[in-house]
């Protein structure tokens, strides 16, 4: 059986995009996985993208870069956003630009599981207010 959702990953940190994805594989949920913006934007120009989770704070683009392009791309896409500086400018932009989710690292898991599922429309873990 296939996941019903994939979820892309886009952090500068190889480390962070792996974690990420056993994160999202213990809930079912395939992901595709990058580490450069421009890569990124390469496989969106030539796939459906439904959710992505992208840093703030990367070298050559940041996030908020990407999180435009991606709107040019698949205006209904949902972004979370993770960063390891709360800039409220950054939150700002994040969220008037669309995004679902604005998380800080290291990620409160059950927040952001939770953030995942309800941007898929689905059901997710039991829900922990934060």
């Amino acid at each position: 059986m296939s996941p019903a959702h994939t979820v892309c990953l886009l952090d500068d940190e190889p480390s962070v995009v792996k974690a990420l994805g056993r994160l999202l594989a213990s809930e079912g949920l395939a992901t595709e996985q990058f580490t450069e913006p421009a890569c990124f934007l390469a496989y969106a120009r030539t796939h459906p993208v439904e959710l992505v989770v992208l840093d703030v704070r990367m070298p050559g683009m940041s996030g908020l870069t990407v999180q435009g392009a991606l709107r040019a791309l698949h205006p209904q896409a949902g972004v979370i956003v993770i960063t390891a500086e709360d800039d409220p400018a950054h939150r700002f932009a994040a969220v008037s630009g669309g995004a679902v989710g604005f998380f800080l690292k290291p990620l409160n898991e059950d927040a952001f599981l939770g953030a995942v599922h309800a941007a898929l429309g689905e059901a997710g873990p039991a829900d922990s207010s934060s």
